[in-house]
């Protein structure tokens, strides 16, 4: 603030100058140093820098104001240092030249300060010279008086020597209507001076727009890399624009003011007609008091001339200065950045390399060969692939895929290249936790040097917004379905910073335009049909796929279409992983349904192929549980659960096949699930810092209307769909639970079940009124995060549970879990009174049996907790948000069975 004051006050100062010639001349030399400084910019010719004088003496509150600001200025002078030592020299020099500026802008502002107390002296001085003059005005009216007296009696001579006095009064009083003048212009220059202090206020927020230019500049420099440059260019000039409208400001005030520079010339010449005539000596006294006033205002206008000439020398010096250093400074950022920028490209930028190579693929833009190639180049970061990407803009494709085949060289790579074939992906399109799965896994094995592509089917009511740089190829690619060859439109994208293929079938039945996900008649054949398509577009790219890994019954199709369909056609390279996220959901429909896609319902309608076990109807996850190279389900417990009831009748399927079926516990996006970071949270907080989940449970009771005179009042939350799987009869029975023992609820989740959801609808009513419980019949993502972030404990009673992952996040927000032991909640959440596990791995509270009083128990042992052992829960809390749920250990597990299996298959090769 005081910068930016002292920078209008030295401006000011300006205004008072004199007009003397070296002022000019300073002033067209600045106008002609910016515009050569500008020329030299562009042309890289550095012109000859001035060494400024040195400023004038400074008062004392001038002195500790500039120490106060160098204070300031080595602080920041410190953390450019510390925040980038490659530029050490360089950075130096350009914040020390930040330095001279606000020293300057410190001046300027002084300077302004004492002009104005000046100006308010003169103006009182004005005052009371006018007072004088009145009163000379009167003596002289009495003196013209007594001389018309004077004349009756006096003889003939006498009256021929008062002529002449009186022709001198005359003489007189017409220098005084000249001073009267002189008057009304020192008023008119009064109301100058009142336009010129508006003009100096906006002068002096130029100058405060100035000094934050150069603030934001000490920073953006420490941060400037080839990408940025352009903008910083356009903020020098920026920069350059200000200091121009700041020169021509007080350009105008000055001129303003040059007319005061004859006042003094016609104060001497009324002095001295008034020496030559015999009047008063008050009136030679008053004059020469008005000639001292002027003398002084004069020597003040040089003093500030001096000092302004001394300040726009040191303007022009810094900015030569300021324009070299950054010159050398962008030449530095450009040199290290061509040697390692690469690297830190983010994943969105090599996605969209790739998915630009694939499109010019399908087009028949390039070879498959080719294709390769270049795919080979950006799945290892290329940096030439890089460089010509940049610096393609202008450029017409054509030429752009030349200068990409030119770098064009065959190579290996120890990645693999896997691709997802999916129903969901977070956030796009997402329904449950499959969808968290495939965009976290995704960015897993992609950090791991993998090439992973998605293909997922392009929903009309699917996150558009989510989906960056959408388009569709020119392409198209036929399938076959039901007897004919159906056309579809093909576009990409990247979603979470991996490529995604989005497949829009033109087909009469628009299976993916119904306005959502699943829960149509025609299922069956909506995802058989885009199985098919799937593999159709890596068949027809030509691509060299390691791994496909199809999820659930909707893509379970891919497994046999593969081996029975394309395998026969050339492409065999990939093999199959599929993922059973929950063998409740099997896709059974009649045998018949298969030769939608092609299929051969006699070769595959067999006990040890894809007849269900039970129905006597074929079964689509059995086939992919077949078909596969490798089967995985998520969770360890849920993996030896359904060997036996929890199979849903796959069970001795799952047993003949067991060496190649594994069960791995799912992760969680640690970057989207994190309270420290969480946009959506009011206060974000760590295990270190835990006063933001105070503040998230306080403004979650406002947002809902639910009671807050008890601070310490337990908050319970729950999340999830309400059907028969995650128990909704133990969900109900926690509404009446936790209320009873004093805590609040809040549920957020709905049915598809109808008479599921009309029942607690009616709860939903009954318990309208009672400020201590909400259900929230919906979904909201961001109300999801903050109820993550403001419950003291999170239930997930599930009847079975494959994985869970509301039980993960809930601890990554410090939200103790209560959970059924049953699948993955099993393999996350371990009982704080378990005394067979070791107490550095319990967690959470968990009952075995379904029923109320195991439920009831295990609540009743939370609260216990909570109230009566403050110290031990949050110590609990704390260890439960420094838990690692992330997807490292998970990767690492799909990595090693990924890699054996392609071994295998290239040794077979």
């Amino acid at each position: 603030m005081s910068c930016s004051a002292a920078a209008g006050a030295e401006a000011t100062a300006l205004l008072f100058r004199s007009a003397a010639p070296s002022t000019i001349v300073g002033r067209h030399r600045l106008a002609m140093s910016r515009r050569t400084s500008r020329r030299n910019l562009r042309t890289g010719v550095h012109p000859h820098q001035k060494s400024a004088p040195s400023a004038n003496h400074r008062n004392r509150a001038s002195i500790q104001r500039d120490r106060a600001s160098a204070s300031i200025d080595e602080e920041q002078k410190q953390m450019s240092e510390d925040e980038n030592g490659l530029l050490d020299i360089q950075l130096e020099d350009l914040v020390g030249m930040i330095q001279n500026t606000q020293k300057n802008i410190l001046l300027l502002n002084q300077a302004r300060l004492q002009a104005l107390e000046r100006a308010d002296k003169i103006l009182k001085e004005k005052e009371t010279l006018q007072q004088k003059i009145n009163i000379l005005e009167m003596k002289l009216s009495e003196t013209g008086k007594q001389s018309v007296l004077s004349s009756e009696v006096k003889s003939d001579e006498e009256s021929l020597e008062f002529d002449v006095v009186k022709e001198e009064n005359m003489l007189l009083k017409d220098e005084m209507n000249f001073l009267k003048g002189k008057l009304i212009e020192i008023t008119e220059t009064e109301e100058s001076l009142f336009k010129l202090e508006k003009e100096c206020a906006l002068l002096n927020a130029s100058l405060r727009e100035l000094e934050c230019t150069s603030t934001s500049a000490q920073s953006d420099v420490l941060k400037l890399g080839p990408l940025q440059q352009d903008a910083w260019w356009e903020k020098v000039e920026n920069l350059e624009d200000l200091l121009d409208s700041t020169a021509n400001q007080v350009e105008h005030a000055s001129l303003t003011l040059d007319g005061y520079r004859d006042f003094q010339d016609k104060v001497d010449k009324l002095k001295a007609s008034l020496g030559t005539t015999n009047v008063s000596e008050f009136c030679l006294y008053l004059v020469d008091i008005l000639q001292q006033r002027v003398k002084s205002v004069e020597e003040r206008f040089q003093a500030c001339n001096h000092e302004m000439h001394s300040q726009i020398e040191l303007y022009e010096h810094s900015i030569v200065e300021f324009h070299g250093t950054l010159s050398k400074l962008i030449n530095e950022s450009e040199k290290k950045s061509m040697e390692h920028y690469a690297e830190g490209m983010p994943s969105e930028f090599w996605s969209r390399i790739s998915l630009l190579i694939d499109g010019w693929s399908l087009e028949k833009k390039i070879s498959i060969n080719d294709a390769s190639m270049l795919r080979e180049m950006a799945w290892k970061r290329d940096n030439r692939l890089r460089e010509a990407y940049l610096s393609s803009r202008g450029m017409e494709e054509r030429e752009l895929i030349d200068s990409f085949l030119k770098m064009a060289l065959p190579g290996t790579s120890s990645g693999l290249h896997i691709v997802h074939i999916a129903a969901e992906m977070a956030p796009v399109a997402k329904v449950g936790g499959l969808a968290d799965v495939i965009s976290g896994l995704g960015k897993a094995l992609q950090k791991k040097g993998h090439l992973v592509e998605i293909i997922l089917p392009k929903y009309d009511c699917m996150q558009h917004n989510q989906i960056n740089n959408l388009k569709v190829l020119d392409v198209v690619v036929k399938s076959y379905f039901e007897g004919n060859m159906f056309a579809n439109k093909i576009w990409t994208g990247t979603v979470e910073g991996l490529p995604v293929y989005f497949i829009e079938p033109q087909h009469p039945g628009k299976f993916f335009w119904r306005a959502q996900y699943y829960g149509e008649h025609d299922d069956f054949k909506r995802f058989s049909y885009f199985s098919r398509v799937a593999l159709e577009l890596l068949y027809q790219s030509g691509k060299k796929v390691d791994i496909i890994h199809c999820h659930d019954w909707q893509t379970a199709f891919v497994a046999p279409l593969y081996w029975d369909v394309y395998a026969n056609l050339g492409f065999n390279s990939a093999r199959i992983c599929f993922t059973c996220h929950n063998f409740e959901y099997q896709g059974i429909a009649p045998a018949q349904d298969l030769a939608y896609c092609g299929l051969d319902v006699d070769h595959l309608d067999r006990p040890d192929r894809m007849r269900d076990n039970s129905h006597g109807r074929i079964n689509v996850v059995k086939g992919a549980v077949v078909y596969s190279n490798i089967v995985t389900t998520v969770s360890p417990t849920y993996a030896q659960e359904v060997r036996s009831e929890g199979g849903r009748g796959l069970q001795d399927t799952l047993k003949v096949h067991s060496k190649k079926f594994v069960g791995i516990l799912n992760g969680i996006d640690t970057d989207t699930w994190n309270p420290s970071t969480d946009r959506f949270l009011k206060v974000q907080y760590s295990a270190n810092d835990l006063y933001g989940k105070s503040a998230n449970k306080a403004a979650l009771r406002k947002q809902l209307k639910l009671a807050s005179t008890q601070a310490s009042q337990p908050l319970v939350g729950c999340i999830t769909r309400l059907v028969p799987q995650k128990g909704v009869h133990l969900i109900r029975h926690a509404i009446y639970k936790i209320t009873e023992l004093g805590g609040q609820f809040v549920l957020l989740g709905s049915s598809p079940v109808q008479h599921i959801q009309r029942e607690f609808e009616g709860i939903a009513d009954q318990f309208q009124n009672n400020n201590n419980v909400r259900l929230l019949l919906k979904y909201d993502d961001a109300l999801a995060h903050m109820i993550f972030a403001a419950s003291d404990m999170f239930i997930v009673p599930s009847m079975f549970e494959p994985c869970g992952l509301t039980q993960m996040v809930a601890m990554r927000y410090g939200s103790v879990p209560v959970v059924r032991r049953t699948g993955g909640l099993n393999d996350s959440v371990f009982d704080l009174d378990d005394e067979t596990i070791p107490m550095e791995v319990r967690n959470g509270f968990t009952f075995l049996k379904a029923d109320e009083q195991d439920f009831g128990n295990a609540l009743e042992r939370a609260f216990n907790y909570y109230h009566r052992k403050p110290e031990v829960w949050k110590q609990l809390v704390q260890k439960d948000m420094k838990i690692d749920f992330s997807w490292d250990t998970s990767v690492s597990q799909y990595e090693e069975i990924y890699q054996k299996t392609a071994t295998r298959a290239r040794a077979a090769a």
